[in-house]
Order: C-alpha cells, then structure tokens, then sequence
C-alpha cells in the first residue's frame, strides 16, 4: 500500500494555514491539475499545495529523489560491508 504524502505544511504548522482563493484558472491548468491530484491521490487543494511548494520551496526533496539517492550512496558501498548481525549489533549498542 502505498502512502498519502501530506503538504509540507501539515507537519509543521501549528496553526491555521492561509486561505487562498484562486480565480480564472485557465480550463487546461485546472484539468491538469485535478488529473494530478487523482494520479496522486489527492485532493485538488492539496495538490495545488504540493505544486506551489516544489517551486517555491525547492530545496525540498520528493520520495523518488530521495530513494534514487539512497539507492546511489548504497550501490556505492562495498558489497561484504555492512551484514545485517554487525548492524543489529551496532543498533543494540547505542541503545546502552
């Protein structure tokens, strides 16, 4: 199942957010909009959130960018590096 990413501002805002009306959005905006939010299964407003926040805000990462770096900083390492005893073993100490 995959996860319903919410707006950047849902996880850190401890107030009401800003209400903002919008007004002659151009029909092939509008529909590319709502076709994203059902691609992305969200709301319209959220969607437009979510847009507005990768251009104004774009120091933050997607869930794909961040996996594709993952996925390239582990595909760096060597292969007998890390085994999943030495790093159970290493998270138990931490935890002392």
């Amino acid at each position: 199942m995959r996860a319903i990413l919410k707006p950047f501002w849902f996880h850190f805002n401890t107030t009401m957010p800003t209400t903002l009306t919008l007004k002659n959005i151009p029909d092939e905006v509008y529909a590319r909009l709502k076709s994203s939010a059902e691609l992305h299964r969200r709301s319209l407003n959220s969607e437009v959130i979510v847009c507005l926040e990768s251009v104004l805000m774009p120091g933050r990462q997607s869930p794909a960018e961040r996996l594709a770096r993952a996925r390239e900083l582990r595909a760096a390492l060597p292969a007998d590096a890390f085994r999943a005893a030495d790093i159970d073993a290493a998270k138990r100490e931490g935890r002392k």
